[in-house]
């Protein structure tokens, strides 16, 4: 982790056993500590980098007892080359017109991620967020967060992303896509785009959380090299074998 020195205390704590999202039979704890106050910036950007993610104001990672199937990913921007079928995504949504805005919750939005949790997560706890839940994910950030809104040239809005911006890097929060359009390959759109900013900006990496090898709701991350993943050596070069179609729809 960055050496960050800190103004005051800080806690850090473990989360009751719940189920796994990801992994079936499996249960899922967690360290959590709270992101506010002087020191919110630089301590988000040092747990990001030792493989905490941000959810709110809160920044977590796993500590399953006897699993480890959680593994820190991110993006080496300035060396990605997309992939054929990555450049046929690309070209199949050329037409989308994409805008950076403030991270505030519209009801346009929260209208695109009730379908699409409906559509890909029903029964989950996200699906069943109100427009109030939604608004909280969105604006509840002590960091430096913005949205991108993907729209067909006649206005219609079909994915949005949260992410925040660090020193070194984007960090996808959380994305969502019309769930009718997943021919298009939203999902991996929008990664390619937070690619292309991070090297407009100069930015070398793009966190993208979490990939696990026995949920395809994470593996498809492998597609996107060169990857690096944290462990207890640090960052260092990730090259897993992607399962057969691994993509983000």
């Amino acid at each position: 982790m960055d050496h960050f020195p800190l103004k005051r205390p800080h806690f850090f704590f473990t989360t009751a056993p719940l189920p796994c999202p990801y992994v079936a039979g499996r249960l899922e704890r967690k360290i959590v500590t709270e992101l506010n106050g002087p020191d919110a910036d630089g301590l988000h950007e040092a747990l990001s980098r030792a493989g905490f993610r941000r959810s709110h104001s809160i920044a977590y990672t796993p500590a399953c007892p006897g699993c480890a199937a959680c593994i820190p990913v991110r993006i080496v921007a300035d060396r990605f080359t997309p992939s054929r079928t990555m450049r046929r995504i690309a070209r199949a949504n050329a037409e989308l017109v994409a805008r950076k805005v403030p991270a505030r919750a519209t009801a346009e939005q929260y209208r695109l991620f009730a379908r699409y949790q409906e559509s890909r997560h029903a029964g989950g706890d996200m699906a069943l967020m109100g427009f109030y839940d939604y608004r909280s994910m969105v604006e509840d950030s002590p960091v430096d967060t913005f949205l991108i809104e993907f729209r067909q040239p006649d206005g219609t809005l079909v994915a949005t992303c949260l992410a925040d911006r660090m020193r070194d890097g984007l960090s996808a929060v959380y994305s969502f896509f019309d769930p009718d359009l997943h021919h298009r390959s939203l999902g991996t759109q929008v990664v390619l785009w937070l690619i292309e900013r991070s090297r407009e900006i100069g930015l070398p990496y793009v966190y993208l959380g979490y990939w696990i090898a026995d949920s395809r709701k994470m593996s498809y991350k492998a597609r996107f090299q060169p990857l690096e993943a944290f462990g207890p050596e640090g960052w260092h070069a990730f090259e897993p074998a992607p399962p057969p179609a691994a993509t983000l729809d």
